[in-house]
């Protein structure tokens, strides 16, 4: 293991924390391209750079959307109706989307991510306001929602953030009560998702050591021990934040990752 490298899982951690909370998003957006680049400076196998990359970003969000979804609990934001109504298709998508996502080649997997966020921020970005008389489905919508959540969240590395919350908004449901309820849905896919990579991986011969299946595990726990910490700052900062400045931040933020991303495969 080289040691150099902790300092920037820690600087990571710091910074997808504070974003974690925000934006709701459990980070994985900044992480899946910045550790990629890591790994291939550590000179890891290339054909598992970025499945290593979602793997360790999903394991990553457990932690932080724990400590965003309880500060935004503190302010009551989050819609625990939604949690359950999602929470069994989070859990079968969350394990499917994995053991799929471990059959693909990295470039593709990697292109997936671009597209899914590029059409998120764009969305969001557009800020359309939906119309008045939209309201949530029932139960049975909403689960099968959550099953197609847990399965791209899972191949990206993700929380749901960037289906959950411009769906929720597009249901009239406040932006900061989106984000908050979206964080505490990246709890389920994040449990069951980083289980289901450990699985998938379990049997890679050319893993590199540390490696827990696809989750390398100095990573994740230098990401960890910093945006612990940082999450609640952002939740406390998006409560005071104006909607149209937290909607922007979001979009920008995503489209940023989305080309960085774009510009790795290219140069691959």
């Amino acid at each position: 293991m080289d040691w150099t490298f902790i300092p920037a899982y820690l600087v990571l951690g710091a910074g997808i924390g504070f974003l974690a909370g925000l934006l709701g998003i459990g980070g994985g957006f900044t992480i899946v391209p910045v550790l990629t680049l890591l790994f291939a400076y550590q000179a890891f196998p290339a054909e598992h750079a970025v499945h290593m990359a979602v793997a360790t970003s999903t394991a990553s969000i457990l932690f932080t959307a724990l400590a965003s979804t309880r500060a935004h609990h503190r302010h009551g934001a989050v819609l625990w109706k939604v949690v359950a109504a999602l929470g069994p298709g989070l859990v079968i998508g969350s394990l499917v989307g994995p053991q799929i996502a471990a059959r693909i080649p990295g470039t593709v997997l990697a292109g997936v991510f671009c597209a899914v966020t590029a059409s998120a921020a764009l969305h969001i970005g557009r800020g359309r306001a939906p119309k008045a008389s939209r309201n949530l489905p029932g139960r049975g919508p909403l689960a099968l929602l959550g099953l197609i959540v847990g399965v791209l969240a899972s191949f990206v590395g993700t929380g749901g953030a960037f289906i959950v919350v411009p769906f929720l908004t597009w249901c009239n449901v406040r932006l900061q009560n989106a984000i908050a309820t979206s964080a505490a849905l990246g709890v389920p896919v994040a449990l069951f998702g980083s289980v289901s990579y450990i699985i998938a991986g379990v049997r890679q011969p050319t893993l590199p050591p540390l490696s827990l299946g696809y989750v390398y595990v100095p990573a994740l726990i230098g990401i960890v021990v910093t945006s612990m910490f940082t999450a609640p700052m952002g939740a406390r900062t998006a409560h005071r934040l104006p909607i149209g400045k937290l909607r922007m931040s979001f979009a920008a933020m995503l489209l940023v990752l989305s080309a960085f991303m774009f510009y790795r495969i290219v140069a691959a």
